[in-house]
């Protein structure tokens, strides 16, 4: 295939990529809809998953923090058993961080779904007075919404520097398996503590936006 044409092989392929994903969308949406679950109801059910996936990768976290710390403690013994342990908790703390992402963008998927579908809907009102509330109710639930997702996706990119910091620090254990690497490595933990509170802190933030949001979206 010459270059000229590659471009736009990829955009077809991007096209019909896309216009499958909306089929499988819809499809999964008209389903649920038949037992009584809506596009609302899902983007609630959503929401509590990213809630709850940030509350399991903050205590990864910590305990990753924890197993560090032991490690940095560690006067002689047996190096590879602490290079083991702390791995265990950098694959873990990588698990959860790919878990949050992965449910962040389920509950953008869903709202920007849901916003779309009531957008259009606005137009089907005969009643100007109704359409006016549920118009205003959509702009007040839509800047909730970005509030929240704000939140989320800000604790989002703080996982990236402390999985960073903490995968360095793993590979130099691992490859300096010796009383030296441990005098590295306390250098380290100071800096790794600070971006663990920082990273707790805007979960904790995301975490309380959510269940405002979620509560916000029981009483409507």
């Amino acid at each position: 295939m010459s270059s000229s044409r590659q471009p736009l092989f990829s955009l077809i392929s991007l096209f019909f990529a896309t216009l499958l994903l909306s089929a499988c969308s819809g499809a999964y949406y008209s389903a649920m809809e038949k037992v009584g679950v809506h596009k609302r109801d899902i983007m609630v059910d959503r929401v509590e998953g990213a809630r709850d996936a940030q509350q399991d990768a903050q205590e990864k976290f910590k305990s990753a923090l924890e197993q560090f710390a032991s490690v940095v403690a560690l006067k002689e013994t047996d190096l590879k058993i602490a290079y083991d342990k702390l791995n265990e908790e950098y694959l873990n703390c990588v698990k959860a961080s790919e878990e949050v992402s992965g449910r962040i963008d389920k509950v953008e998927q869903v709202s920007e779904d849901l916003f779309e579908e009531w957008e259009e809907e606005l137009d089907l009102y005969e009643n100007q007075t109704y359409q006016a509330n549920s118009k205003r109710q959509l702009r007040e639930t839509q800047s909730r919404y970005r509030d929240m997702l704000s939140s989320m996706r800000a604790a989002e990119r703080s996982m990236a520097p402390v999985l960073q910091t903490f995968e360095d620090n793993v590979l130099f254990l691992k490859h300096n398996l010796n009383a030296q690497a441990i005098g590295s490595l306390q250098g380290q933990f100071s800096g790794l503590e600070k971006d663990i509170d920082l990273l707790i802190e805007r979960m904790n933030k995301a975490i309380q936006e959510s269940n405002a949001f979620i509560a916000q979206m029981g009483q409507s």
